[in-house]
C-alpha cells in the first residue's frame, strides 16, 4: 500500500497534533528557517519525529506541484472502519447518535469537504457503501483539513442493512430530495438521527430511499437546481446542530 503524502503547514500540523503515529517522514524544505517552519519542527519533537532537510524541488515533486509551503509527511494511509467498528461506537455513545450516511459520493473532493463539514457539525462518523464510493486518499486528507484523522468514516459493505440496524437501535432516518414536501428547516431534527446525502444529480437509490423514515428538501430560490453535496450536507446539519441546541 503506497504512503499517503500529506502538504500544506495545515495538513502536516493537524497530522503532527492527531495522527504522529502515521507519519514515517517529514521533509522540510533547505534554507527555511522562518517561523512557520520551525513552529513545524516543535510540533515533531515530543512526537518523535525527525524532520529531513530536502530541497524545494523534492517538495514540488512529491506534492506533484501543489502549495506545500515548505512541509511534506510521508504517512501510512488511514483506513476506513467497518460495521464491528459502527457497532462499538454505538454502544460506546454517551449522547444521541448524530451521523452523516453519504450514498453514492465518489469525488475525493467532496468526501473532503462532507468530513470537513460532519468534523464541524459534531458528527459523530461518516458512513458510506463500499462501492461506488470515494476511498480515503491523500485529496480527501488534504480538503478534510484534519477532520479525516479524527473523523470516523465507515464503509458498509451493504448500506440497507446498516440503515436497518441503524433504526433498531432507535436511530430515526433523515433523507434528503428534492421532490421532497417538507424542508429541512420545518422537519424535527433532534434525538437520535442520521442525515442521508445521495450523490449529486442522480440522489439517494431507490433501496436507501425505501430505509428513509422521511425525506426534506433544501429550498432553492435561484436557476441552479441542486447544490455541491457537502454544502447541502451543511445546510441541513447545522439545521439540526440549532434544533439540537434548543432541544
Amino acid at each position: 500500500m503506497e504512503d499517503e503524502i500529506l502538504f500544506g503547514q495545515h495538513a502536516v500540523r493537524t497530522a503532527l497534533k492527531r495522527d504522529s503515529k502515521r507519519i514515517k517522514r517529514l521533509l522540510v524544505q533547505q534554507g527555511r528557517n522562518d517561523e512557520r517552519i520551525q513552529q513545524v519542527i516543535d510540533l515533531a519533537a515530543p512526537v518523535h519525529v525527525r524532520p529531513e532537510r530536502v530541497s524545494r524541488q523534492e517538495l514540488d515533486r512529491l506534492s506533484d506541484g501543489g502549495v506545500h509551503q515548505g512541509v511534506l509527511v510521508l504517512c501510512d494511509p488511514i483506513l476506513s472502519k467497518d460495521e464491528a467498528f459502527l457497532d462499538q461506537l454505538l454502544d460506546d455513545l454517551e449522547t444521541a447518535p448524530f451521523l452523516l450516511v453519504l450514498d453514492g459520493v465518489t469525488d475525493p473532493h467532496n468526501l473532503g469537504a462532507c468530513l470537513r463539514t460532519a468534523d464541524a457539525a459534531g458528527v459523530q462518523a461518516v458512513i458510506a457503501p463500499k462501492d461506488k464510493s470515494a476511498p480515503l486518499n491523500s485529496t480527501v486528507s488534504k480538503v478534510a483539513c484534519g477532520a479525516a484523522e479524527v473523523v470516523p468514516y465507515v464503509q458498509v459493505t451493504n448500506l440497507a442493512r446498516t440503515l436497518q440496524m441503524l433504526q433498531e437501535r432507535g436511530i430515526w432516518i433523515t433523507g434528503t430530495a428534492g421532490e421532497a414536501e417538507q424542508m429541512v428547516y420545518d422537519a424535527s431534527l433532534t434525538g437520535p438521527m442520521a442525515l442521508i446525502m445521495g450523490a449529486e444529480g442522480k440522489g439517494m437509490r431507490r433501496l436507501t430511499r425505501e430505509h428513509c423514515d422521511h425525506l426534506v428538501k433544501i429550498p432553492m430560490s435561484g436557476e441552479v437546481s441542486s447544490l455541491n453535496v457537502s454544502v447541502a450536507a451543511g445546510v441541513c446539519l447545522f439545521e439540526a446542530v440549532r434544533q439540537r441546541s434548543l432541544a
